[in-house]
């Protein structure tokens, strides 16, 4: 009998059972209604803190000092005044809910502690970016958002670098793969594909979640291969190779460039459409009317915030060809079309293998489960038939 792609399809994603199926479908479709309800949550924190006033005062008592300086304070005290209104909405979307689905056995202690790092990263480096835009936007005029478009492009590039090597050690400890048969054939992949071997790691990804994950980050000397300890210890070696043929897929394909590229596009556009919007929005909140005040922070991070929302089916449909290449290049390199396919089924928890056409082309950074299982069956057949010739 031969090899039907379909029903193999069928069997890898039957296999996980109707409850599982039921629960990812569940979990997913959560996810997406979460992301409309952070909108509003937004929304609604900028209200707040723009009719408190607390800005619009800090700014008046910074008068006397250099627009740099103000600009910066403002900046980071918004950006703590957010977090702080916002933060029982995100211990319940990225802690309580996760552990509710069984995605993370992290203790609440440590999700805050690790969320206050994050939140004094952000503050002093977005507060920085920031106080740059108030000083560029007096200086250069109307064509701001061309000339913060471009800097911000470069900022993302450098943050690409710098993540790395000085942001991620922060949240999560990284290791070279232990020495044994994982290792050796890792290393004989990155071998392969002429990437050091000194840039493959191994994370202690269950920190902060269970899901099986893997990744590629950082450009030029800091780009490196970062594979969970859940996966390490939850795949077998043919799924563990599949995977890792799929990530080098990303680093060989220089897909890291065309995020790059198209956010630095989307940035300049969103900043153009947020500089036309922006008064009749700050009016309807009450805000100052001036872009150039730092008091005034709240209306156009919402904006831009707004906008870079929308675009979220352009990153989205990017990302998934992305990841269609990257599943492409492991098939055709490492050549394990079950691996990748078992290995696949596994991320189906946390994603529902099996969404509509237009949740998929929506909300999803990758293909589903099932079509790219479906994919590795494919190759499987054309394998079978060239050794049948």
């Amino acid at each position: 009998m031969a090899f039907d792609p379909e029903l193999a399809t069928r069997a890898y994603i039957d296999g996980l059972g109707d409850e599982a199926l039921a629960q990812a479908a569940a979990y997913t479709a959560g996810n997406h209604w979460l992301m409309l309800w952070s909108l509003v949550v937004t929304v609604v924190s900028t209200w707040l803190i723009i009719r408190s006033g607390i800005l619009a005062t800090l700014a008046d008592k910074l008068s006397a000092k250099g627009l740099f300086n103000r600009a910066f304070r403002v900046s980071a005290a918004f950006i703590v005044l957010s977090a702080i209104i916002e933060l029982p909405w995100t211990i319940y979307t990225s802690w309580f809910r996760q552990t509710q689905y069984n995605m993370t056995t992290q203790p609440l202690s440590d999700f805050l502690g690790q969320s206050g790092i994050s939140l004094a990263l952000s503050a002093v480096i977005t507060g920085l970016v920031l106080a740059l835009f108030y000083v560029l936007i007096t200086r250069v005029g109307k064509l701001w958002w061309a000339w913060f478009g471009g800097v911000t492009a470069c900022l993302i590039t450098l943050m690409m670098l710098l993540g790395p090597t000085l942001i991620q050690p922060l949240f999560n400890d990284y290791s070279p793969i232990p020495d044994g048969e994982v290792k050796t054939a890792v290393e004989a992949l990155a071998v392969e594909a002429n990437i050091p071997t000194d840039r493959i790691f191994m994370y202690d990804g269950s920190r902060q979640s269970n899901n099986f994950t893997a990744n590629v980050a950082g450009i030029g000397s800091s780009a490196r291969i970062a594979i969970s300890d859940v996966a390490m210890t939850q795949a077998d070696l043919d799924e563990v190779k599949a995977v890792t043929g799929h990530e080098i897929g990303h680093y060989v394909s220089g897909h890291i460039w065309w995020i790059v590229l198209l956010a630095s596009v989307q940035i300049v556009i969103a900043f153009l459409l947020a500089d036309r919007l922006f008064v009749p929005t700050a009016r309807l909140f009450g805000a100052r009317e001036d872009i150039r005040d730092p008091a005034s922070l709240p209306v156009l991070i919402l904006l831009v915030s707004l906008l870079m929302t929308l675009f979220g089916p352009v990153n989205n449909t990017l990302s998934r060809m992305n990841e269609t290449d990257a599943d492409r290049y492991s098939l055709q390199t490492v050549n394990l079309p079950d691996g990748l396919a078992s290995a696949l089924v596994k991320t189906a928890e946390y994603r529902n293998p099996r969404p509509g056409k237009l949740q998929e082309i929506v909300f999803y950074t990758h293909p589903s489960v099932e079509g790219r299982v479906r994919m590795a069956m494919e190759h499987k057949a054309e394998q079978l038939d060239t050794e049948s010739l």
